[in-house]
């Protein structure tokens, strides 16, 4: 494989650029074994991809990240274990934000990943309305200070809402949005502010749950029958408000294209076309544990470079889908409305 490109992304984490995402073991995806899900697991972790994201509601997610932790120990593999990462989430409801309530749901956490520390607590909240929000992220200021979490994030909250909590005086290192050649959101408002405030941000859907590849090239708009995933159905809307099939295939076609020229695959050309925005860390990978691996090609975004006539012939095509800004909102405005 290609050498996995890495980055700074705080001062002591070091990441890899393509992110395993563990949501797909959350159900909606296929049966996950979890011993198959461990072996395959480490597999990921020899090859080099030691970044990890996942979520508290991803089903069994933190679990795996525990047995992987005691499977990489049991081996007294401890020196690659402490550069491995996993980057959790906390999804609450909406309610008064204690820090009690706070700091049990972090404990819950490291229980389940069997770490004293998490290294980076990924917060969303689903309603802007409740100001709630600030009071969690206070109460996971001070936890971070006690050494429960490294560092604080975000998951998809808008450019107007990172503002107040960075107004507020809480540090965040990240915000995770989607961004794709289909929602370019990030980049009306998200990016520019991120830049100006030192936020790196962590992409999903990047592949569009893998529309956007060979296998949907030239084939004929697929009805609910053939989306056979969550990820399917959901990126399939995204298409539909973008411009639809037909302008995606025109835009398929021209992926191949450069896909055939650098000698990758469509993904490939995905990716890096997002690797190379600004304040982008990196782009979170969906892994169908034990189920299928694409380890290998997705190596290969490492090794080649989109030139100028790359993008131009695929902004020649994304100039003609429709303004999601406007149609949608903000990043994670699509949760919220």
């Amino acid at each position: 494989m290609a050498a996995l490109e890495t980055l700074q992304f705080t001062d002591d984490m070091r990441i890899c650029r393509l992110l395993n995402g563990l949501w797909q073991v959350g159900g909606g995806h296929g049966r996950i074994d979890a011993d198959n899900a461990i072996a395959e697991m480490m597999r990921y972790h020899d090859d080099g991809f030691i970044t990890w994201d996942l979520a508290d509601h991803y089903g069994p997610a933190e679990d795996f990240i525990g047995a992987f932790r005691r499977r990489l120990q049991s081996r007294g593999d401890e020196i690659t274990l402490a550069k491995t990462q996993a980057f959790t989430k906390w999804v609450p409801r909406p309610v008064a934000m204690t820090k009690a309530v706070v700091a049990d749901a972090l404990d819950v956490s490291r229980r389940r990943m069997d770490v004293q520390t998490l290294d980076l607590l990924q917060f969303h909240w689903w309603e802007y309305s409740n100001p709630a929000y600030l009071d969690a992220l206070k109460h996971m200021a001070d936890l971070r200070e006690a050494g429960v979490v490294r560092h604080l994030a975000l998951t998809n909250f808008d450019t107007e809402h990172l503002r107040r909590i960075t107004d507020a005086g809480i540090r965040i290192v990240s915000n995770q949005v989607q961004f794709s050649m289909i929602d370019r959101r990030a980049e009306v408002a998200m990016i520019p502010y991120c830049q100006q405030h030192n936020v790196w941000l962590l992409t999903y859907g990047t592949y569009c749950g893998g529309l956007i590849s060979e296998k949907y090239l030239g084939q004929p708009e697929p009805g609910s029958a053939t989306l056979n995933t969550a990820s399917l159905r959901k990126y399939k809307q995204m298409i539909d408000a973008w411009g639809g099939w037909k302008l995606f295939q025109a835009l398929l076609s021209v992926l191949k294209q450069i896909a055939d020229k650098h000698d990758v695959s469509i993904a490939n050309v995905a990716t890096r076309y997002i690797l190379d925005k600004p304040a982008v860390a990196g782009v979170i990978v969906g892994v169908r544990l034990g189920l299928s691996e694409h380890r290998a090609d997705n190596a290969r975004v490492f090794g080649f470079a989109l030139d100028s006539d790359d993008l131009a012939r695929i902004h020649a095509i994304t100039e003609q889908s429709r303004d999601l800004f406007n149609a949608i909102g903000d990043c994670g405005d699509e949760y919220r409305r």
